[in-house]
């Protein structure tokens, strides 16, 4: 039956194949008479005899003329009428449309070099252009030296080149990464600063010198790589993107294609509307630090970035100087008659023809048939129009039974490949708590998340995306879509799943359920609302005051949580990633502990032995980085840590301000080193030193720099932690309380907490 059913289908798309060939033959064929237009409309399209200025390029100073100042070009007198990035400062070489650009970049010249001077790159930090790694080539010229490229993030790239008289002067003759006189290697991508160096300096003889330049123009135009010398600057290629802000990305919203996967023209040949890919989205609102790429549908052609609808490619013109080898078949010779469509073009010979569809440059979608009479087509027409009506009914039923059949099948394979089995067996064996954790539809999931939209997430870390549900109830979920994971880490997936479902405690972010039938596997967490403590930490605002008392009330939060899974929980759960962005606050700015996918559940009496160590860096234990060994100690370690960052809010790892080489330390060092020297307030943040008595402050810098003991058997345990907290807070209160009493009477002393700083934060944050 199966068969017959599919048989059936493949007749019925050869029947509409058909059908369609025929509206198609009979179609008015569409062709550009007018080139399309490249820039806006009174705008300078072109700057001397050969380089175009398509937008979003632009010559000044008409701002419409140009996306933003990065954008605008010199052309005038004084620049010689050649086209100048007036910020950046380069020679404008050609402007591709594609996203590429190709300017002059200078030649470094180190001594020896008469009457040259030594000039770097030009910094391009911050603006929409880097240089492409995958079209230009680091070289330089020198005698057994070695070449040094270096990026702004501290990145080397270099070559070496050995000493040869005998060696050919030729561009392309053994310019390797170790080669005879001259040395060439690939650069890193992404980058819009570097510097150049040949060393050892004090030893250079005769003219060394170093440059980037396009591989193909160094290739192609060049003779000898002595050449150089006598230049000043030569070609580069750099790529550019337009970066959207809140204001600008509307203009782009329409166009923005929100669909995954290969965009599909087979069906929607006359579709001219240009389309745009979006990178880098971080929020539903805004677009801020991403950027998009516009494209005009294959088998047109314009500017996409004017937004106005490309226009059609005439391949009947263009087959004539097409290399034969791209044509669909052999078949046809150049008696052959073509004609154009919109989006395509079909060719005729005598007994067959072809329709094409472009997918991109020199990339067709063909199909072949037979060429029928006329009298014959019209006859087909005619009668075939009932039994085409009922061919496309039945195949529609068979289609639907079809892929329902697959659906279930796709989902028993994704639901075992997704620990399924795994996860019966933890439940067969009571390890889960059944009554807990719920086994979701995917239908339920994509449909309250609207089929994962980039709209809905919540956040982005190393095991996957948060994105935010809301079912037909109106309850808010958060649902973590592990990335694609293999076999062996399906186990750290699962021991989520169990490590969640046996804990029950107020600080502890609830797991709801999972799905295992999709391609990823899926957890349904609680919603918690109000983003992460590094957040509060880190971006502090006068709106919303991130007071000492509900520091302090977080930390013992926290530390009561850890203690409960240190030592109250059936079996010790280890977190092994406790940092202040794992720490998530709800609606009240209760913390909560989040994030279980490295933990483990250990027998009482052991320590967990990794084979590789896990965490964040900043926060890692030194002696379990040392021995691989985990103990309930290092997650004391890694608290110390968010309580060195809430007494401070510094980052983990800081950069030292004023520092000319970028210089990075770790904020547990400079807390001891600080401590040690007596210099404790030096690095408070303020609100700290101003809300806080010296007396607790010193309590709780204290505890901080015992969780931090280097020696684990020295630092306390998370429920002498607790308790301490506690302590603290016991005496503040009293202290508050005191202050408020006069003459006997005991006036009314709210309690603080977040629900009463008047804030109505929304962060959509899991």
């Amino acid at each position: 039956m199966s068969m017959q059913l599919l048989g059936h289908h493949h007749v019925i798309l050869f029947v509409l194949l058909f059908w369609c060939s025929i509206v198609t033959e009979t179609k008015p064929a569409s062709s550009s008479v007018l080139a399309p237009p490249i820039a806006k409309l009174n705008c300078m399209t072109h700057c001397g005899i050969n380089v175009s200025i398509p937008y979003p390029f632009g010559i000044g100073p008409n701002k419409d003329c140009y996306f933003n100042e990065w954008f605008q070009i010199d052309c005038n007198e004084s620049t010689g009428h050649k086209p100048f990035l007036r910020r950046a400062q380069m020679e404008v070489l050609n402007i591709s449309i594609d996203g590429t650009l190709q300017v002059k970049s200078p030649v470094t010249f180190f001594s020896g070099c008469k009457g040259k001077e030594t000039r770097q790159a030009p910094n391009l930090t911050g603006s929409p252009f880097v240089y492409l790694d995958r079209k230009n080539m680091f070289t330089a010229v020198s005698c057994g030296r070695l070449a040094t490229m270096r990026s702004d993030e501290n990145v080397f790239h270099g070559c070496n080149s050995t000493c040869d008289d005998q060696s050919t002067d030729s561009a392309t003759y053994r310019c390797g990464t170790i080669g005879n006189n001259c040395c060439q290697t690939t650069i890193p991508p992404n980058i819009g600063v570097f510097t150049t160096e040949i060393q050892p300096r004090d030893q250079l003889e005769g003219c060394n010198y170093a440059f980037l330049v396009d591989q193909d123009w160094f290739l192609k135009n060049l003779s000898s790589y002595r050449a150089i010398q006598g230049m000043d600057s030569v070609p580069v290629v750099l790529e550019w993107n337009i970066s959207l802000d809140n204001t600008s990305h509307k203009a782009f919203e329409g166009f923005i294609r929100r669909s995954v996967g290969v965009y599909d023209r087979r069906y929607n040949y006359n579709d001219s509307t240009p389309y745009c890919e979006i990178y880098n989205a971080t929020t539903s609102s805004t677009y801020n630090q991403s950027s998009v790429h516009c494209f005009c549908p294959g088998g047109f052609q314009g500017n996409p970035y004017l937004l106005h609808p490309c226009q059609d490619i005439d391949e009947c013109k263009l087959n004539r100087r097409m290399d034969p080898d791209l044509l669909p078949t052999s078949d046809f010779s150049s008696s052959a008659i073509c004609k154009n469509f919109v989006g395509g073009f079909t060719l005729y010979s005598n007994v067959t023809r072809v329709t094409c569809s472009c997918f991109g440059e020199n990339s067709w979608n063909c199909y072949y048939k037979p060429l029928p009479s006329r009298i014959r087509t019209v006859l087909l027409g005619v009668f075939m129009g009932p039994g085409l009506l009922l061919l496309l009914v039945g195949a529609w039923y068979a289609y639907k039974v079809i892929k329902k059949r697959k659906d279930i099948k796709r989902k028993e394979k994704f639901f075992k490949r997704n620990g399924g089995l795994l996860l019966q067996q933890q439940l067969s064996s009571g390890e889960i708590n059944v009554e807990k954790i719920k086994l979701f539809k995917s239908e339920e999931l994509e449909k309250s998340t609207d089929k994962f939209n980039i709209d809905r997430i919540l956040g982005q870390g190393g095991q996957g995306t948060v994105y935010k549900g809301m079912f037909a109830d109106g309850k808010v979920v958060a649902i973590k879509k592990s990335k694609i994971i293999d076999e062996g880490q399906l186990s750290e997936f699962i021991n989520e799943v169990v490590i969640l479902s046996q804990i029950n405690h107020r600080n502890v972010v609830q797991l709801l359920g999972c799905c295992l039938e999709t391609e990823v596997p899926l957890l349904v967490y609680e919603f918690i609302p109000n983003g992460t403590l590094s957040h509060y930490i880190h971006e502090q605002n006068e709106d919303f005051p991130f007071t000492w008392k509900m520091r302090l009330r977080i930390a013992t939060e926290i530390a009561g949580a850890l203690s409960y899974l240190h030592g109250a929980a059936s079996f010790p759960i280890y977190h092994r990633d406790i940092k202040s962005t794992n720490i998530l606050l709800d609606e009240k700015y209760t913390g909560k502990v989040a994030d279980f996918g490295t933990s483990r559940s250990i027998v009482i009496g052991q320590t967990h032995l990794t084979t590789v160590v896990q965490g964040t860096f900043g926060y890692l234990d030194p002696e379990y980085f040392q021995s691989s060994q985990f103990t309930e100690k290092s997650d004391v370690y890694s608290f110390g840590v968010v309580l060195v960052e809430l007494l401070t809010g510094l980052q983990p790892v800081f950069a030292v301000i004023g520092s000319q080489e970028k210089e990075r330390r770790s904020l547990a060092t400079c807390f001891i080193i600080s401590m040690e020297e007596d210099r404790l307030f030096d690095i408070l943040d303020a609100r700290v030193v101003m809300e806080g008595s010296k007396a607790d402050i010193t309590t709780f810098a204290n505890l901080a720099m015992r969780c931090l003991d280097l020696n684990g058997r020295n630092r306390p345990t998370m429920r002498e932690v607790t308790a301490e907290l506690e302590a603290i807070q016991m005496l503040i209160e009293k202290s508050s309380n005191a202050q408020h009493n006069y003459n006997g009477v005991e006036l009314s002393s709210s309690t603080e907490s977040a629900s009463d700083t008047g804030t109505n934060s929304t962060s959509d944050e899991f």
